[in-house]
């Protein structure tokens, strides 16, 4: 036990270290799981067996549904609208037209049977969210023409038509199926998936918005629960767990809900630990040695899914829309396969009607020269192509909160002797980038305008915009104990170090933003402010007990 949960750490903290060391050198981090995954396997360095298809292909399905529900989560519907019918017409449409055409490619000049040749197609048949959003996002790299929306739509929306595509295949070569049955299959994985996603976020949102979780932390693991019954509900019924997962997260994430914040900084870190997990797991799984004799068909089928069957189905479905060609090829070439086609890929090796075809190793060869070759050169192809916005934030494509910067909200108490007492809102001068929001007089909320006047006993309420950089922010506590020499000093008298500053006093259960004239009590605490490069070049002194 002591030992795996060793090995475990070690992995998370190398897939971290490598994280860092391939953003310098400008590969993508996937790429650097995989490695570390083959270093840890059969063939590499630490040489762990590990050939569990079934155990890999429950965890990656879990992991999985969150990538699913953050790829809904974050996105914003505000800025993906006006491409939606373009994204979900590639995520579909285009789905179909790739699938098909690499399957045929199979068929025809690969010369593989014909549903293997279609379950090759349907399974690498979707792009990766998680490869396209950590390469648009590490890069910072805005696109024009509300490219980087339609990639996130529909590379966060398309995994759901590739696995019924890959279901619908495996279930023909169960030799069970029948036109009537796959019609059935098709109508109940969306029916269903569709059904269920709308009950269940609706269900969240409402109780989301009414009901306070008592113990911090209780709403994120209420809406882990969510992710997993969007699947499960569903799935239980033959409808579609990912398409339902998807909508889930899309309506949850575009809807204003309480610590919602700090929901996106959790799901942003779980679901990266879920991508070095799946990522992983593909090297571990995979035998290096058994790569050269798949090569060259992976590799011919990696080529003409990159040149040939994902620009004809792009061009298929955006010429129609009159879109600029520069546009089609860059949303061409950002059709990284990922993921989806891992998890999809193990899902057919433990299905009963798997042939023994190697369709694993295939798609990991497929996956590995995509991150490879089209995650390294994303960059380069959209300055090449003139698609590069540098005025355009990609992070506005998201609707992550965790790169924007922090409001912070100020309660100013406003006293008799206040000297804004009796003034109106036009006299008083604020500073910049300061905003007065609202005045709590009461039980009474007062939306304020300039003839608004101040009384005593209202509590304005005013936002400014937070302090980000705080690594030179550096805060230390004093108690105040019995026998201080501080007691009864005033604020203006306290001075152990000239570098320091009382910014706050903690007095029972009342905190109080000290002024010069404020006494200082006994069992206050007070919190202080140092400036590091101003204390490290003072004399050490003693203090007084405090």
């Amino acid at each position: 036990m002591t030992w795996n949960l060793l090995l475990i750490s070690s992995v998370i903290l190398l897939c971290i270290l490598l994280h860092r060391v391939s953003d310098k050198i400008g590969v993508p981090m996937l790429l650097a799981f995989i490695v570390l995954g083959m270093a840890f396997g059969t063939d590499g360095i630490v040489k762990i067996p590990f050939e569990n298809y079934e155990l890999a292909e429950n965890v990656c399905s879990t992991a999985l549904i969150f990538i699913m529900f953050y790829g809904g989560f974050g996105t914003s519907w505000y800025e993906a609208r006006p491409v939606a019918v373009k994204s979900v017409l590639l995520s579909t449409l285009g789905v179909v037209i790739t699938a098909a055409l690499t399957g045929f490619f199979c068929y025809f000049i690969l010369k593989f049977s014909f549903l293997d040749s279609m379950l090759i197609g349907s399974v690498v048949s979707s792009t990766d969210a998680a490869s396209v959003f950590s390469i648009l996002r590490s890069k910072n790299m805005g696109l024009k023409y509300g490219t980087a929306s339609m990639l996130e739509l529909e590379s966060g929306s398309n995994d759901p038509c590739s696995y019924m595509l890959t279901a619908v295949v495996l279930s023909a070569m169960s030799g069970t199926a029948s036109a009537g049955s796959i019609f059935y299959m098709i109508f109940a994985q969306l029916f269903f998936g569709i059904l269920f996603g709308c009950l269940i976020a609706f269900a969240a949102r409402f109780i989301l918005r009414h009901i306070n979780f008592d113990i911090a932390g209780f709403d994120m693991a209420f809406v882990i629960a969510v992710a997993l019954l969007s699947y499960t509900l569903p799935s239980i019924a033959g409808g579609n767990g990912y398409l339902s997962a998807y909508m889930v997260g899309i309506i949850l994430g575009n809807t204003k809900i309480k610590n919602k914040k700090s929901l996106v900084n959790f799901f942003d870190g779980i679901t990266g630990l879920m991508q070095m997990l799946i990522f992983f797991l593909l090297g571990l799984l995979a035998t290096p040695s058994q790569l050269p004799r798949i090569f060259l068909p992976a590799l011919a089928i990696a080529l003409f899914l990159t040149l040939a069957a994902r620009p004809l189905a792009v061009s298929a479905i955006l010429a129609p829309f009159k879109c600029r060609l520069n546009q089609q090829v860059l949303v061409s070439f950002a059709g990284l396969r990922g993921a989806a086609s891992i998890v999809f890929a193990i899902m057919a090796t433990v299905d009963e009607a798997y042939t023994g075809f190697d369709v694993y190793h295939i798609v990991f060869c497929i996956v590995l020269l995509s991150i490879l070759f089209q995650g390294s050169f994303l960059s380069q192809a959209a300055k090449k192509l003139n698609m590069s916005d540098t005025e355009t934030d990609v992070m506005k494509t998201f609707s992550d909160y965790s790169e924007e910067a922090d409001l912070q909200f100020i309660r100013i108490r406003i006293t008799e002797e206040h000297t804004w007492s009796h003034k109106a809102v036009k006299d008083i001068s604020l500073p910049p980038d300061t905003l007065f929001l609202m005045l709590l007089r009461g039980e009474e909320t007062v939306i304020p305008s300039g003839e608004t006047i101040f009384r005593p006993g209202d509590t304005a309420v005013l936002s400014a915009r937070g302090y980000q950089e705080q690594e030179d922010l550096e805060l230390t506590e004093m108690k105040i104990t019995a026998k201080s020499p501080w007691i009864g000093i005033k604020i203006s008298d306290f001075s152990p170090y000239p570098g320091e500053l009382v910014i706050m006093i903690l007095r029972g259960d009342e905190t109080v933003v000290p002024k010069g004239d404020t006494i200082i009590m006994e069992n206050d605490l007070l919190v202080i402010y140092s400036v590091p490069e101003y204390r490290k070049n003072l004399p050490v002194k003693e203090l007084p007990a405090g």
